[in-house]
C-alpha cells in the first residue's frame, strides 16, 4: 500500500481566513516511504556503531596523551554531525505526524523511527558520560587549542550534568527503557487527545476547534463548547489521570536516582538557571495575582455588565472589539511590517517562512493542536505550524512563532551542539515579535473603542502568558509533590487544579462544575515537565527589554540579534549584560509586571 505523503501536496486549504498555505517537508525528505530515509537510517546505525568502536574507553587516557586537543576536537566534530543526521530524521518524524497523528500508517512511522534513534543513539551515550570524567585540568588544557575553543560552551554546559549522571550501565537502561516508559506515554496522550471529539450544536469537533468556540462572539457557543469539552475530559478522565500519574511517578524515579532534591531541579539545570531566581519570579508573580488578573478580570466583567464571568467567558472577545475575521494575507502584513521596523535583517529571515513554504497554518482533523516552532537541525531550517483560523489572537501566535524561527536561524549559525537555547531565552524572540507586533497595531489604531480593545486583548495574553503560567507551574509542583506519596484520582488532581486557578484567577471568575478537569489537554505537563515558568520567565524579561529598547539611542536592534545569534554559546545573564539587565535583582521581575499593570490602569482610566 503507497503511503499518504500530508508533506507535499501542492494544494493550500481554504478557509474563512484565506488561502492558508501548508508546510512543504521536501527540505528534509520527500516521503515517508522516500528511499533517502532508509538509507540515512542505515548511515546513523553505522555511524554510530563507528563512532563507539572509535572512541568507547579511549576519551581520558587519549585526551590526556595528546594535549594539543585535535584528537578530541575530531571526536566532538563526529558526534555533533551525527547529532545533525539524528536531528533531521527525528524532525522529519516528528513533523509528518504533527501534522497528521491519527494515519496509521504515519503514526508506525513516528514510532518506528522514534524506536531506531533511540537504539542507535545507545552507542553515543558513553561519550558524554566519558567527557565528564576526564580530569578538569586535562580537559581543560584541551580547550586552549582553536580546535577545541570552538566547542568550549557546549563541553563547560555538559560538565554541568557531571553530579546528577549514573553509571554507564544505568544510563543505558533509562535511555533505552524510555521508548516503553515516559515517551510511549507522551505518544498515547497526543494520540488520545488529537482522537476526542466534543458534540457541541449536533457537531462533531475535534479538540482545537472546540477550544477556539470558547473565543467566539456569542455566549450561548461558548458555554455549549466548554460544557462539550468537561464532557469528554470527563469520559477520558480514567485515563488521562493514569497519564498524569504515570509519568509524575517516571520522573519521581529519575530524579531519585540522579539526586535532584526538588521536583522542578532538573528542569532548572536543563534551562541553566538557578532556582533562586525561578523562586523569586514564581514569588513576585503570584504576589502581583490581585494586582493583575484578579483587577483585570473585575474590569471584564464589568464591560460585560456582570459581577462575574463565568470560566467560558475568561477569553470571550470584548464587547466593543472590532468583528469581523482578519486573512492570512494581512496577518502576514501585520507581521513583517513590525517586524521590517524594528529590523529590516529579522524581517528578511521571517518572510522566508512564507515564500519557501515552511508554515503550516490550516486547521486539519487530527492535526496536532496549538502552535509551534521546531528547529529541526541547522543543516535545514524551522517549520512552524498553527492552527489559524482569523482570530486576532492567530496573528499575534503568528508573530510569536516567527519570532522563535528567526531565533532558530540565527542560532543555526553555532550548529548542532550549541544551536539549542536554554528555555530561559528560548521564550523571549517570540514574546519580543509579538510585542512588536502589538505597539505597530497599537501607534495605527485611532478609535478610542479600538485602542481600548487592542490594548485589552495584550493584557489578556499577558495573563494567560505570566499569571496563567506560573499557576500552571503551581499545579505541577503540586501534582509532583502530592505523587510522591501515592497515586492522585482524577478528583484529587481537580481539586489542585481549582485551587490553583481560583487563586491566580480570582473572585471575578467563576469556575463552574466541568472546568475541574480543564488540566487534561495542556500537552506541556505531558512532554516537558514544568517548562510553562519559562513563558513568564521570556514575558517579564521581554517587558525590562523592551523599555531598554524605547529608552535605546542606537544600536539595540544589532545587540539583539547578537543576542539571539548566540544560542546556548553563552549563559543567560551573560547575554543579559549588553541591555544592563540582571535576572537575579529582585525588583527585575518587578519591573517586568508592572508593565503589565500599568497597561491596566490605562484600561482603568478609559472605563
Amino acid at each position: 500500500m503507497a503511503h499518504r505523503k500530508p508533506n507535499i501536496r501542492k494544494s493550500a486549504t481554504k478557509s474563512r481566513s484565506g488561502k492558508l498555505p501548508e508546510w512543504n517537508l521536501a527540505d528534509l525528505y520527500s516521503g515517508i516511504d522516500a528511499p533517502e530515509v532508509t538509507r540515512d537510517l542505515l548511515k546513523m546505525d553505522a555511524e554510530c556503531v563507528a563512532f563507539e568502536t572509535d572512541y568507547k574507553g579511549k576519551l581520558a587516557d587519549q585526551t590526556a596523551d595528546e594535549p594539543g586537543g585535535g584528537w578530541l576536537a575530531e571526536a566532538v566534530r563526529r558526534y555533533e554531525a551525527i547529532d545533525d543526521l539524528a536531528g533531521r530524521l527525528g524532525s522529519y518524524a516528528s513533523l509528518v505526524h504533527a501534522g497528521d497523528s491519527v494515519d496509521p500508517a504515519i503514526s508506525k512511522f513516528y514510532g518506528d523511527v522514534s524506536e531506531r534513534l533511540t537504539n542507535a543513539s545507545l552507542h553515543l551515550l558513553f561519550f558524554a558520560l566519558e567527557l565528564n570524567r576526564v580530569d578538569d585540568a586535562v580537559i581543560e588544557r584541551a580547550m586552549q587549542t582553536a580546535e577545541l575553543a570552538h566547542y568550549r560552551p557546549w563541553i563547560e554546559d555538559l560538565r554541568k550534568d557531571k553530579p546528577y549522571q549514573l553509571e554507564d550501565r544505568v544510563e543505558q537502561l533509562f535511555h533505552e527503557k524510555s521508548q516503553s516508559g515516559y515517551s510511549a506515554w507522551n505518544r498515547l496522550f497526543d494520540q488520545t487527545i488529537a482522537g476526542l471529539r466534543f458534540k457541541v450544536a449536533g457537531r462533531e469537533l475535534a479538540i482545537e476547534p472546540a477550544l477556539t468556540l470558547l473565543q467566539d462572539r456569542a455566549g450561548d457557543k461558548r458555554k455549549a463548547a466548554a460544557q462539550a469539552l468537561a464532557k469528554t475530559f470527563k469520559a477520558n478522565e480514567r485515563t488521562f489521570a493514569l497519564i498524569t500519574n504515570t509519568l509524575a511517578k517516571d520522573k519521581e524515579i529519575s530524579d531519585r536516582w540522579r539526586g535532584f532534591k526538588d521536583v522542578a531541579d532538573s528542569r532548572h539545570l536543563a534551562n541553566r538557571v538557578e532556582r533562586e531566581v525561578v523562586d523569586a519570579l514564581v514569588g513576585s508573580v503570584r504576589s502581583a495575582y490581585p494586582l493583575l488578573s484578579h483587577r483585570y478580570y473585575r474590569l471584564k466583567a464589568a464591560w460585560f455588565k456582570k459581577k462575574k464571568l463565568a470560566h467560558w467567558d475568561r477569553n470571550a472577545p470584548l464587547p466593543f472589539a472590532a468583528t469581523g475575521s482578519i486573512a492570512w494575507p494581512q496577518a502576514k502584513k501585520m507581521v513583517l511590517t513590525a517586524y521590517r521596523g524594528f529590523s529590516p535583517e529579522m524581517a528578511g529571515i521571517a518572510e522566508q517562512f512564507f515564500t519557501d513554504r515552511w508554515i503550516d497554518a490550516p486547521v486539519r482533523p487530527g492535526k496536532a493542536p496549538g502552535a509551534f516552532s521546531h528547529p529541526t537541525t541547522p543543516s535545514a531550517h524551522p517549520y512552524v505550524l498553527m492552527n489559524y483560523q482569523g482570530k486576532p489572537r492567530d496573528v499575534m501566535t503568528l508573530a510569536h512563532e516567527l519570532g522563535h524561527g528567526v531565533h532558530q536561524v540565527l542560532a543555526a549559525r553555532n550548529g548542532p551542539l550549541m544551536a539549542p537555547t536554554p528555555l530561559t531565552l528560548a521564550e523571549t524572540a517570540s514574546v519580543f515579535g509579538e510585542m512588536l507586533t502589538f505597539k505597530r497595531l497599537l501607534a495605527e489604531t485611532k478609535s478610542a473603542k479600538a485602542r481600548q480593545a487592542l490594548l485589552a486583548g495584550k493584557v489578556e495574553d499577558m495573563i494567560n502568558t505570566v499569571v496563567r503560567q506560573i499557576a500552571f507551574y503551581s499545579f505541577e509542583r503540586a501534582i509532583h509533590g502530592e505523587r510522591r506519596d501515592g497515586e492522585l484520582t482524577a478528583g484529587r488532581i481537580g481539586e489542585i487544579w481549582l485551587d490553583v486557578q481560583g487563586e491566580s484567577l480570582g473572585p471575578a471568575i467563576d469556575l463552574r462544575p466541568g472546568y475541574e478537569n480543564f488540566w487534561m489537554y495542556i500537552p506541556h505537563f505531558i512532554h516537558s515537565p514544568f517548562y510553562v515558568y519559562a513563558y513568564a520567565f521570556g514575558d517579564c524579561l521581554v517587558n525590562s527589554l523592551y523599555a531598554v529598547y524605547e529608552n535605546a539611542q542606537s544600536g539595540f536592534a544589532e545587540r539583539y540579534l547578537t543576542m539571539l545569534a548566540a544560542g546556548g554559546t553563552k549563559h543567560y545573564s551573560e547575554l543579559l549584560k549588553p541591555f544592563g539587565l540582571d535576572a537575579k535583582d529582585p525588583k527585575f521581575w518587578d519591573g517586568g509586571l508592572s508593565v503589565i499593570s500599568g497597561m491596566i490602569d490605562e484600561l482603568e482610566g478609559m472605563s
